[in-house]
């Protein structure tokens, strides 16, 4: 491809989410509330979901769930709204 090329491509930076939690309801909850707000927000992301202890808890979470953007813990132990979890999302692209 000519280096020309590069300059129309897309420079949309794809986000990175973590949803951080072992399992438990609000976990999963939170995880389910996160992929509809990135469907209804219309960013690119990855959302990966962790599981271990241990790396969680080197996040400096101590209560589940957690939500990671782009690497920074934004929320931890509770439940936000559709709208804050949107909100977050905004603020930390």
């Amino acid at each position: 491809m000519p280096p020309e090329a590069n300059r129309y491509q897309s420079t949309t930076k794809i986000m990175e989410i973590k949803i951080l939690g072992p399992g438990c309801p609000n976990c999963k909850t939170l995880e389910k509330m996160t992929r509809e707000a990135v469907s209804l927000s219309g960013v690119d992301a990855n959302i990966t979901k962790e599981e271990d202890i241990m790396k969680i808890v080197g996040y400096g979470v101590m209560k589940t769930p957690g939500l990671v953007i782009n690497g920074k813990v934004v929320l931890s132990g509770r439940l936000p709204s559709s709208k804050e979890i949107i909100e977050l999302i905004n603020n930390n692209k």
